[in-house]
């Protein structure tokens, strides 16, 4: 059994202007890391397809997978909100993104030689809501990954775990009335989005934490929160919103997480995950703005995946 690496050149033409940080040389910090780790032959490497519009319209409204297409640049960059553009490689990039973990889930659940599947993508995900960008994303990928999961697998529970910095609002705004789905999510908190202390129901699990947590404090409160809705949940599924600006060397966030932190919560999730869903996790690169912090958790993030 192994792990699949599935990403498309595509990711690294994505742009939104000079100096912003979510960057191409991201994702290439991630390539050269893996490069570097020797892990890549261990690896099952993919190209990730075309998400349709109607797998995005799963998770979003028609009306806003309409809007996206139609605002696609011929040059230069449309503004979707302060944060977030689109330059003539993006409408194609955030399609990818999504079709990689829809590939990602086709893949573990077809039972073959890929247990769980890691998806180098940009642009991130989890602040799109079902009928706005925001946040640097466009497409809320780990959504439309879950989506085709209940709709073409026939699945009953999926969950999606969130570890980036910052409140997957998106993600939770398009299943907090969809039991299907469980979200738990840590953050940092108040900080941006401003959102998700407060669920309000048994399948959104929030995991607020302050500036400055640090390890002990972030593994205590997913101790309490995660794990025991997870026993009860008993997922068919995991998907994860991989962010590591959590990171302390991050320096646009303040929960100074270490790579070690990223193998305790990874090596936990393969524990729910052989546990109640034969093992099958996808996980999904969402934030992470210092390069070489970004590259080493993510390389200890798919080591303990393999």
């Amino acid at each position: 059994m192994t792990t699949a690496f599935i990403t498309h050149p595509v990711f690294l033409k994505h742009e939104m202007g000079m100096h912003h940080p979510e960057c191409p040389a991201r994702l290439q910090a991630v390539y050269d890391a893996f490069a570097a780790s020797g892990l890549m032959p261990q690896m099952i490497q993919l190209e990730a397809p075309l998400a349709t519009q109607a797998e995005l319209a799963a998770a979003h409204s028609s009306d806003y997978v309409d809007a996206i297409f139609a605002a696609s640049p011929a040059h230069d960059y449309a503004y979707l909100d302060p944060d977030t553009a689109m330059n003539p490689d993006s409408l194609e990039a955030a399609r990818r993104a999504s079709g990689a973990v829809i590939k990602g889930v086709d893949l573990v659940m077809e039972g073959g030689d890929v247990t769980n599947a890691f998806c180098a993508v940009r642009p991130c995900g989890h602040h799109a809501t079902r009928n706005r960008a925001m946040g640097f994303c466009i497409f809320n990928h780990v959504a439309v990954g879950a989506m085709h999961a209940l709709n073409a697998h026939a699945l009953e529970r999926v969950a999606i775990l969130d570890f980036d910095v910052h409140h997957g609002n998106g993600t939770e705004d398009i299943f907090h009335d969809d039991e299907r789905v469980m979200l738990c999510s840590s953050f940092q908190h108040p900080y941006y989005p401003g959102t998700g202390a407060n669920s309000g129901n048994r399948h959104i699990i929030p995991t607020p934490l302050p500036a400055r947590s640090g390890s002990a404090e972030f593994r205590r409160a997913i101790d309490a929160t995660w794990w025991p809705a997870l026993e009860r949940f008993q997922p068919e599924l995991i998907i994860i919103s991989a962010g590591f600006d959590a990171h302390a060397d991050d320096p646009l966030a303040y929960l100074e997480l270490h790579e070690d932190d990223y193998v305790w919560i990874t090596e936990r999730i393969r524990e729910v995950a052989d546990t109640f869903a034969q093992g099958r996790i996808v996980s999904a690169l969402e934030g992470g703005y210092d390069l070489a912090a970004l590259g080493r958790s993510a390389v200890a993030h798919v080591a303990a995946l393999l």
